[in-house]
């Protein structure tokens, strides 16, 4: 009779305690396990000894999921919700120029790029609970002293009113502008900014990493992508939150005792708003998670049991083997061969430079999608932003749902999980193509695309028309004509005085505009100049709008399918440290570039910038459309099929260990008949 089972070099190490006897031995045979029962410290829910019955209503994957999709969403309203929308308040209130503003929105991602490492390696074996406790802490304190610099840098002085009209016997500006002898000390709190981002990407690290390795730890395996996909959605729901937070609270003036008071409105380009509120509710919110999460046990109940039942994925290489023979990870001298052990796993690093190039473009359209809706089609900036958020949040979090549904729901092993990343990206570049055939031209706008009725020259918005008006070319406050034509501002469109109508500024007097296109219908107001851009011509945006949401939904649909992937590739001991190489390689090569890549092609398109008196380049006002639209679909598109090809191959390249399904099976069927 033939020995009843065969040993798995893959799952364990060979030693003869482990082959089944034969069947005419006086001992009973037993089936082979997949591998050894893990040792769970599993627990009650709850402080030391005081464990009340009702905590252990949460002690299960659900409860702590909660927890953590609160946490995640806290997270998302702080780091990518009021940062984003504070940004522009804090250059003006602290006088910082948009290259120190960027510095401050990198330092959460170096913090965590040098982290995420460590905390995943040493977390792994840790009470991962707990260090959620710590970074609930962290990611409050550092809500609060990215507050800090409001209270300490006094009341704001918003100074005199800027004229925007003609203003014909006007003073020169050329001291204001170029003026730079009186420095002001404000800037220094740049280093406060960058030390609450740091305090954050340290709170952000264990989050990710730890986190999401303890939801795949607590749920069977064919429930892992359900989870994972709704804690990836809710930590969408924060940056979502914190934009209409942060908007909202922006209408308050920034010094609140003082909103009865002051003498300007919201509308007033020296108006900022109570940036600071949020973040004081967001730490003080964020801390009281601490209390669930240091109540749960380092395993929840029953993780032992479902940790038995779970037959290895990971890519077939030896590295399981090594790592269970050699027990790596217990100590601090193991970190470079762990380190080595994941580099040289050659579907893992497929895995995340494909992951990695799809952040880089999904980091770089959250940026600048707004920027582009309100270049491309003519639209306020406020609701170019809305508009945006409307499309990329929602977008993001159906398909991150939807593919953890439908992993979940077809049990996908690992090499399928690949096969469907590569489907959902396919589709998500023939989708990106709407930037092809759903781009406007630009609208006529004097100075720039053509002169002031035959007068003055292109690319420069001084005429003889405006020439003693003493304009400011950085204050970019645009107006549109009769003549339908767009000038930068009141100024420059020669407009010497205005009036209020249904809280609109209707400019007259205005020596640049020409005389109207069309003739005026009899309920229209009469006028020379509105506030505002031209209305656009071009009526593609609902077309744009509704195919780049279902590019974002296959291009998310990736996101926590090739989360499950890397956790599935590696050994078990190293699948918190996978997450953190994930983590670096995912800001290294997409998160940081992205922004920095997408904003040079933005400019490289630029056709108009601000140079002030000084000769100082600023912001850009004015865009080429069409170049600008090509720059992004050939970014995209190259970034798509770089991860489709890193996919192809991780699907090539995986090799699952052997199967042991059948083993166990043939054991099982040896041991009814022995007891027949």
């Amino acid at each position: 009779m033939k020995q009843g089972g065969a040993e798995n070099p893959a799952f364990e190490s060979p030693s003869p305690d482990l082959r089944l006897q034969r069947r005419g031995s006086a001992s009973r045979p037993r089936p082979v396990p997949a591998r050894p029962p893990p040792v769970c410290e599993e627990g009650p829910c709850g402080w030391g000894s005081f464990t009340p019955r009702a905590l252990q209503l949460c002690n299960n994957p659900e409860g702590y999921l909660s927890a953590y999709s609160l946490l995640a969403v806290f997270q998302g309203i702080v780091v990518n919700g009021l940062i984003n929308v504070s940004i522009s308040t804090i250059e003006k209130r602290f006088e910082l120029n948009s290259s120190l503003a960027g510095v401050i929105s990198a330092s959460y991602d170096i913090a965590f790029c040098v982290l995420s490492l460590f905390v995943s390696f040493f977390g792994e074996r840790g009470h991962k609970p707990r260090w959620l406790a710590f970074s609930s802490f962290m990611i409050g304190l550092g809500s609060l002293v990215f507050a800090l610099p409001h209270f300490a840098g006094g009341i704001y002085q918003y100074g005199s009113k800027l004229e925007d009209t003609c203003e014909v016997a006007g003073a020169n500006n050329a001291n204001f502008t170029c003026n730079t002898s009186n420095k002001s000390s404000l800037s220094n709190y740049l280093y406060v900014f960058i030390l609450a981002q740091l305090l954050l990407g340290v709170g952000g690290t264990p989050l990710y990493t730890l986190g999401t390795a303890f939801i795949d730890d607590s749920v069977p395996k064919h429930k892992s992508s359900f989870y994972i996909g709704i804690g990836y959605a809710m930590s969408l729901l924060g940056p979502a939150l914190g934009y209409v937070l942060g908007g909202q609270l922006l209408t308050i003036y920034i010094d609140v005792p003082l909103q009865m008071s002051t003498e300007i409105e919201p509308d007033d380009p020296r108006w900022l708003g109570a940036w600071w509120i949020a973040f004081l509710l967001c730490c003080f919110t964020t801390w009281l998670l601490i209390l669930p999460f240091s109540c749960f046990p380092k395993h929840l109940p029953g993780t032992a049991k479902i940790q038995s039942e779970k037959i290895s994925e990971a890519h077939h290489n030896g590295s399981e083997a090594f790592v269970e023979d050699r027990n790596i990870g217990k100590s601090f001298k193991d970190f470079p061969v762990s380190l080595l052990i994941l580099l040289k796993n050659p579907v893992l690093m497929c895995l995340i430079v494909a992951a990695s190039t799809e952040a880089l473009v999904a980091t770089g359209f959250a940026t600048f999608l707004p920027k582009f809706i309100e270049n491309q089609f003519g639209q306020s900036s406020s609701y170019s932003a809305t508009l945006g958020g409307l499309v990329l949040i929602p977008g993001a979090a159906l398909g991150q749902v939807i593919s953890g549904i439908l992993v979940s729901k077809y049990k996908l092993d690992c090499k399928n999980i690949i096969k469907f990343m590569l489907g959902t990206c396919s589709v998500a570049l023939i989708l990106n193509t709407v930037f092809i055939f759903a781009k406007c031209g630009n609208e006529p706008f004097a100075g720039v695309s053509e002169t002031y009725n035959g007068t003055g020259k292109l690319w420069n918005l001084t005429a003889p028309c405006n020439a003693n008006c003493n304009c400011i070319r950085s204050f970019y406050y645009p107006v549109c004509g009769r003549d339908e034509v767009q000038y930068f501002s009141p100024c420059f469109a020669g407009c010497t005085s205005f009036t209020v109508q249904k809280r609109k500024k209707i400019y007259q007097n205005c020596s640049c505009v020409g005389l109207p296109k069309r003739l005026p219908d009899a309920e229209d107001v009469p006028f020379e100049a509105l506030a505002g851009k031209c209305q656009t011509q071009c009526t593609f945006l609902p077309l744009f709008l509704g195919f780049f949401f279902f590019a974002v939904v296959f291009t998310f649909m990736a996101v926590t399918p090739t989360t499950v992937a890397i956790l599935r590739c590696v050994p078990d001991k190293q699948r918190s440290f996978a997450l953190g190489v994930q983590s670096v390689f995912l800001r290294l090569i997409g998160t940081i570039p992205g922004p920095i890549l997408f904003g040079v092609a933005i400019d490289s398109s630029c056709t108009l910038w601000d140079v002030n008196n000084c000769d100082i380049k600023g912001a850009c006002w004015v865009y080429d459309n069409s170049k600008m639209a090509y720059m992004l679909i050939g970014i995209s598109a190259a970034c798509k099929v770089i991860t489709i090809l890193f996919t192809v191959t991780a699907f090539y390249l995986y090799k699952p260990p052997p199967d042991n399904s059948a083993t166990l099976q043939k054991d099982a069927e040896m041991v009814s008949t022995v007891h027949m």
